[in-house]
């Protein structure tokens, strides 16, 4: 796997099928991100379509657990309200939140499939700690300074990249 690539690139996460491109494709457990994948980073909401797309991924069978960098309570009320575990202060791309969210879950590494919106946190972080990785398009543009740094780079890189769905 290209390290600075993703496995897989969609518009959003809610157009990864979660039976045939998750469960189907052997993944038993799914790390996501939490901020501009699946919360908003404008309003701060998780909209329905998402929602309904995390029911749909526990009725396939598949596990998930938020993995982020958001130390903010918000983001633990959120994984509260969502009904799933949380690894908070990430410090994505270091491989340690990936190794404690294994432990927290119990999951294997080669059935984990990492989900996120960043090249240089979500898709470094996943391959590095040897897991395949999911990258989407972020749910709005508004976005932190520090990331919208980091997005200049990632173009750089995702220029020839394009989502599938």
């Amino acid at each position: 796997m290209p390290f600075f690539k993703p496995d897989r690139f969609f518009t959003r996460v809610t157009s990864i099928d979660p039976v045939r491109d998750i469960a189907e494709a052997g993944f038993s457990q799914v790390f996501l991100d939490l901020d501009n994948t699946l919360l908003t980073r404008d309003t701060h909401e998780v909209p329905d379509d998402i929602r309904a797309w995390l029911r749909r991924l526990s009725e396939a069978g598949v596990g998930a657990c938020i993995v982020t960098n958001n130390w903010h309570h918000g983001a633990h009320e959120w994984a509260e309200r969502l009904g799933l575990p949380i690894v908070s202060h990430a410090v994505k791309p270091l491989p340690f939140a990936y190794c404690a969210a294994l432990r927290k879950t119990g999951a294997a590494r080669k059935e984990t499939l990492c989900i996120g919106d960043q090249l240089i946190t979500d898709v470094w972080g996943a391959h590095g700690s040897r897991m395949q990785v999911f990258m989407v398009k972020p749910l709005v543009e508004a976005d932190l300074k520090h990331t919208l740094m980091l997005r200049h780079v990632e173009k750089l890189f995702m220029r020839d990249a394009y989502p599938e769905r």
